[in-house]
């Protein structure tokens, strides 16, 4: 018996199945808006952890014993593919990706091995070979690999004409094999969401109609606070794939509720996810209506959920091209991202976007932004950079409500100026800095003001009594009702 997997334990040949179920399912959901080669992409399920059939990877799962010269199983499982037999269906270049997404589909290093040390192993893998029987294979053959098609850390990069096909081979085979390991579903069907907005009941303003009319386009669109544009944005997505991503936590936290909360009413709540540095946390919080936390924390990490609330940093990381960033590009290829309120982000953040949007429309990925503010030399930038295909609304949707009365007053703020403008009234005092905000806070106590009725917030507090007080205040409307009928 040879493992694949030690926890549980699991035979190559059921760690290959699990993978050709995963690449079914994804092509039969996404096949169409993927642009890659299928047949290519199964032959590398098959085939990519065949290398596992040697002693020392079997030694090290069954028995724990780890050979310092033991060489990388992605490595050897190049020895089983033959050159001779995929020349009959592949071309000559289609061959050398198929090695490369082999070879790299665990992110390492090469530098401590040559093609001699990897064709030195034939031999003692082939007395193996004749142990082990798969059904979606007729013949089991090595052959030595020639730098041909491979040699140790000759990578494709950008600048080769077949980087965009290596980076969807490999992000795909990541994808595949990460959730056939973690038996989860590599992506649930996004069913419901279309369905459910249509439920609500209500007459979709101009926004909202826009978006919907543009619902195959980049779009950016303007909008005063107020318009909906988080279900401008849901309509935009429609029922595909889709992130939808905010500057902050506590706002990803308060859209994540109102989505299964009032659009999705406790129904399909675990095919929405958040995804943010404390997402488990948020998880916890909900516990009552979640049924397993583990499981639905691990389809949010693996990206399997059909609609998913996140940061700007869990997605546009990929700007870097850090190892393994290939899962993330291939993923959004087949993907709508809406960016709300981009105003909020710094400078570095905006070119962090920039870049991103461009990776992800050359992948065939689209993308929103809905904003009450956009800054027009973006639009300059994304021509710069040739992200094209871009419909920008003609003029921003606002109504005729007047929202906001504006007077500047030339005096540093005082707790004596708040007290004469309060009379059970919300006020909100943004002040420059802590300490000023502590001594506002203070002052307004020792003026008499009942601190049940003052609140103060900074980042100094810590985690769980920041946590308590965001939820606080985002309820607070609740907690004066009650307060007012005892």
């Amino acid at each position: 018996m040879f493992l694949a997997k030690s926890e549980p334990l699991e035979t190559i040949q059921e760690h290959t199945d699990n993978l050709l179920e995963q690449l079914n399912i994804l092509k039969k959901l996404y096949g169409k808006k993927i642009h890659v080669n299928w047949n290519l992409l199964e032959y590398a399920c098959i085939y990519h952890d065949f290398g596992k059939i040697n002693n020392d990877f079997q030694e090290k799962l069954k028995k724990g014993k780890r050979n310092k010269n033991e060489i990388p199983h992605s490595l050897l499982s190049l020895l089983f593919l033959n050159p001779k037999e995929l020349k009959k269906i592949y071309t000559e270049d289609e061959i050398k990706l198929l090695y490369q997404i082999i070879a790299y589909h665990h992110e390492r290093d090469f530098n401590d091995y040559d093609l001699k040390m990897i064709n030195n192993k034939k031999e003692g893998i082939e007395s193996l070979i004749k142990f082990f029987n798969y059904s979606k294979i007729k013949e089991i053959k090595l052959n030595k690999v020639s730098a041909r098609y491979f040699y140790p850390n000759e990578r494709i990069y950008k600048d080769n004409k077949y980087f965009k096909d290596y980076v969807l081979l490999k992000g795909l085979l990541n994808r595949i094999d990460y959730a056939a390991s973690a038996h989860i579903p590599i992506e649930i069907p996004n069913d419901f969401l279309l369905n459910s907005m249509g439920k609500l009941g209500y007459q979709w303003n101009d926004l909202q109609k826009y978006m919907i009319k543009k619902r195959n386009n980049n779009v950016i669109a303007i909008a005063q606070t107020g318009m909906g544009k988080t279900e401008a944005g849901l309509l935009w997505i429609g029922d595909n794939k889709g992130f939808y991503t905010l500057p902050l936590k506590v706002a990803i936290n308060a859209i994540y509720d109102r989505v299964t909360k009032k659009i999705l009413r406790d129904k399909n709540t675990e095919k929405v996810g958040i995804l943010h540095s404390d997402t488990y946390s948020e998880y916890l919080k909900r516990e009552g209506t979640i049924e397993d936390i583990n499981y639905y924390f691990a389809k949010t990490k693996q990206l399997s959920l059909p609609l998913t609330i996140t940061t700007l940093d869990q997605l546009f990381d990929i700007v870097y091209g850090y190892k393994g960033f290939e899962l993330k590009v291939a993923t959004m290829s087949y993907s709508k991202i809406v960016l709300d309120e981009i105003q909020m982000y710094s400078p570095d953040l905006l070119a962090y976007l920039v870049l991103g949007l461009k990776t992800i429309t050359q992948f065939g990925g689209k993308f929103s932004i809905l904003t009450a503010t956009f800054p027009k030399f973006l639009i300059k930038e994304f021509e710069d950079i040739s992200i094209r295909d871009v419909v920008i609304s003609e003029k921003p949707f606002i109504n005729s409500n007047i929202r906001h009365s504006i007077k500047v007053i030339n005096n540093d703020i005082e707790a004596k100026y708040i007290m004469e403008k309060y009379d059970n009234n919300r006020i909100l005092v943004i002040c420059n800095t802590i300490n000023q905000a502590q001594k506002i806070y203070k002052d307004l106590i020792n003026l008499g003001i009942n601190n049940r009725e003052v609140n103060l917030l900074h980042s100094k507090f810590i985690k769980q009594d920041r946590a308590e007080k965001e939820e606080k205040y985002l309820n607070w409307e609740i907690i004066m009702k009650a307060r007012e009928y005892g």
